[in-house]
């Protein structure tokens, strides 16, 4: 199948789908921001962009993987259980 009959996701896009992810699965954990925060060694502030998808206001989160391995290991889950199932095209940005 070629890319041109797939609408392209954008880096945006799939930060705010992260984040998403990881509010789910916090929720669902019963666990506060600050908790996953502190317990990941994460500023609290950085924290709640991470799960708005943002690293400044206008700007999409671009989180290290060793971050999102230690939001993983709080929230008991594997890693691959916060990242959306497509994954963006680099290529075409």
């Amino acid at each position: 199948m070629s890319n041109s009959k797939r609408p392209t996701l954008t880096w945006e896009s799939y930060a705010r789908d992260i984040g998403n992810n990881i509010q789910r699965r916090r929720v669902e954990r019963g666990y506060s921001q600050e908790r996953v925060a502190y317990e990941a060694r994460l500023s609290r502030y950085t924290y709640q962009k991470l799960e708005k998808g943002e690293s400044r206001p206008g700007d999409p989160a671009n989180p290290r993987l060793q971050t999102l391995l230690a939001i993983a290991q709080v929230l008991e889950i594997e890693l691959t259980d916060l990242l959306p199932a497509t994954a963006p095209d680099l290529a075409a940005r």
